[in-house]
């Protein structure tokens, strides 16, 4: 069990890239940091305004994760005071979520010297995510496609892909759950085939870095972006105009209601000022795809 202080860096992530659906992700070059100190109590303190309102005790979902996963080992969790500092969009499809479970799981593991590995990290934090997609790229960094049913785990991680990004953000939140109640409880077997071909396309062309393939088929999705995009103003004319200026492809950002656009490596800057200006709803903000998941770093 270590007392050093020490800090959890965590990326941002998107997921599903249209037809890959709770299965791949992506980190994103925006980030939650924690600073973990051993105190005689749980505190979670937030820096930022948009945060103000999460819990700050034991009901935080970092200290639930953390207790979550040395619980299962057998221990007590030492308390912590966390100071959370966060460039992730709240709410917005993000992974907001999946990376304060992250963090959880890195907080429990070095914390308490567990030294899980990387798959049994992704276990932790899926079992407590429920879906694979933003938590495992959380995690691992780069993008990563998994399977995940409840009683296994499967996944692939490949590099972070030379390409920029745009994320629409707008200013409203939606929950994971309230996006998930607009879906069907079943699909006509030839539309799920259809959607099923989309997705095995996606995954061989994300393997061999073929983008103009991927973004077409971000274009493809029937499993969630036909009943969830009537949510989000302009979502269309955001593709259309995407396209207009050579982007890769447009979708939504994991349940959304940000929207991800995918664009050519350099281009990003570029892509979000003529986005936010066309589409003034949106904050866009430029990212890129990084390679590196949760890290920590003792402090000295």
């Amino acid at each position: 069990m270590g007392s050093t202080p020490f800090t959890v860096t965590v990326p941002a992530t998107t997921a599903n890239l249209g037809p890959g659906f709770d299965s791949i992700g992506m980190a994103l070059s925006l980030y939650m940091t924690v600073n973990v100190e051993p105190a005689e109590r749980w505190t979670v303190v937030y820096e930022d305004q948009e945060m103000k309102g999460l819990p700050t005790d034991e009901d935080n979902l970092i200290v639930q994760t953390i207790q979550r996963v040395v619980r299962r080992t057998g221990s007590e969790t030492i308390p912590c005071t966390l100071r959370v500092k966060s460039d992730i969009p709240l709410g917005k499809g993000l992974g907001s979520s999946a990376a304060a479970i992250a963090a959880g799981v890195e907080i429990a593991d070095h914390l308490h010297g567990l030294k899980l590995n990387q798959k049994e990290k992704m276990w932790f934090g899926v079992g407590i995510e429920g879906h694979a997609d933003n938590v495992t790229a959380a995690i691992a960094g780069g993008v990563t496609i998994s399977f995940y049913d409840h009683s296994s785990l499967e996944v692939m991680k490949f590099d972070a892909p030379p390409i920029g990004a745009v994320v629409l953000v707008p200013p409203v939140e939606m929950k994971t759950g309230d996006s998930r109640g607009l879906l069907p409880s079943h699909l006509d077997h030839n539309k799920a085939t259809e959607g099923s071909a989309a997705s095995s396309l996606m995954a061989a062309a994300l393997a061999k870095g073929e983008w103009s393939l991927v973004g077409r088929m971000m274009d493809h999705d029937i499993f969630h972006e036909p009943y969830r995009k009537k949510m989000f103003p302009d979502f269309d004319a955001v593709r259309e105009e995407s396209h207009a200026h050579g982007a890769y492809g447009m979708t939504l950002s994991g349940a959304g209601p940000s929207l991800f656009v995918a664009v050519h490596e350099g281009r990003e800057e570029e892509a979000a000022r003529l986005l936010e200006e066309k589409f003034p709803y949106y904050t866009c903000i430029a990212v890129t795809p990084v390679a590196e998941g949760a890290t920590v770093v003792e402090s000295r």
